[in-house]
């Protein structure tokens, strides 16, 4: 048994190292703005958009045997495993023509983070942190459910704790490599995406020289 996944692993780390794909991770709090940036991202500069949780989403719903064990731990309340997210980015970066991908809302901790490095040998070229005042992505996510905030402001405090203390750690481990790219996501929505731009147009640039 462990030599065929040792032999699974290997025929699709090999098919990564032939593909040696462009991988930028997206890291920000919730109502940091992330998703929309990302769509401007893919628009502007032709990178392919894969969101962790659109991918575990989308298994739970194809009814695969995968798909039934994922719902079940998160009913459970457990965390799925690195392993099962990171196959699932894997085959979608394979499965893809493009060669360079935003990996949004991954690697949530220092364990996706490792894991995911170990697994499938890509370094990212760059994280993009958005960076946003507690207050602001507060206001903005309440925004979004007029007439429920009193309901809301709890869960809303939970995710942003839940995102210090898991995510965090890992924009400090890529800070210390010279990775992080942190972008004040506070700004109006055009102004956020003009500093995006300034980052992700040299690395354009290079590529076509």
């Amino acid at each position: 048994m462990g030599t065929v996944e040792a032999a699974n692993k290997q025929t699709i780390g090999k098919t990564l190292d032939q593909k040696k794909p462009k991988v930028v991770f997206v890291l920000g709090g919730p109502g940091s703005g992330k998703g929309t940036q990302c769509a401007n991202i893919v628009e502007h500069f032709g990178y392919t958009h894969l969101s962790a949780g659109d991918l575990l989403r989308a298994e739970i719903k194809s009814g695969s045997e995968n798909g039934t064990m994922i719902q079940s731990m998160i009913k459970e309340g457990k965390i799925v495993p690195s392993e099962v997210t990171i196959k699932l980015l894997e085959k979608a970066i394979l499965e893809n023509e493009n060669d360079k991908f935003l990996i949004d809302g991954f690697p949530r901790n220092e364990e996706n983070r490792a894991a995911f490095e170990a697994v499938t040998g890509i370094v990212p070229e760059f994280v993009l942190f958005f960076d946003c005042p507690e207050e602001e992505m507060e206001k903005r996510l309440l925004g979004r459910n007029q007439g429920r905030e009193d309901d809301n402001i709890d869960t809303i405090r939970k995710r942003f704790k839940v995102f210090l203390d898991s995510s965090l750690p890992v924009i400090e481990y890529y800070n210390s490599k010279g990775k992080v790219r942190k972008i004040n996501a506070a700004k109006p929505v055009g102004e956020v995406f003009e500093a995006v731009k300034a980052l992700f147009t040299p690395v354009e640039d290079k590529a076509a020289a």
